[in-house]
């Protein structure tokens, strides 16, 4: 296993499926994977927090797995309304990356096959998240990928 880097984002599991919120500061990352934690568990999937604002990666086996730095382990920032205490999963195998973009989309597709590099040298599939008024954002990404709901 690789020593850990600190990447700026947030890491979530729902089912056995690892996703890393990605974007600049203020893009939504907390709020969208609170919600997508929240509508996961509505439809009966497991889903938790692995990490927020800060998640440690490293390389195992080939894979990129996240954990929380322990000093915020177990805590996530809704902004406007502060800190609040989460269910967490002390680490989680990433399979992909995940970009909230608000309307208006400067491109109407993404490009195929598009990557996050994670680490130097290490990628992770990239899906851009769409966040449409009146859709909401886990829907969007089942939409995308349903086979979320089969993990």
């Amino acid at each position: 296993m690789t020593a850990p880097a600190n990447v700026h984002g947030t890491a979530i599991v729902i089912g056995t499926t690892g996703l890393l919120f990605v974007g600049p500061s203020g893009a939504g990352k907390s709020a969208v994977a609170l919600h997508c934690i929240g509508e996961a568990r509505a439809r009966g999937l497991f889903a938790a927090l692995v990490s927020d604002d800060q998640v440690l990666v490293s390389q195992a086996d080939g894979r990129l797995v996240a954990r929380a730095p322990a000093s915020i382990a177990g805590l996530m920032e809704v902004r406007g309304a502060g800190i609040i205490k989460m269910e967490t999963v002390e680490e989680a195998v990433l399979h992909r990356a995940i970009r909230p973009i608000e309307p208006p989309f400067a491109e109407r597709l993404p490009p195929a096959g598009e990557t996050h590099e994670v680490l130097p040298a290490l990628f992770l599939p990239l899906t851009r998240l769409p966040l449409f008024p009146g859709c909401t954002a886990f829907s969007t990404l089942v939409a995308i990928h349903p086979e979320i709901l089969k993990s």
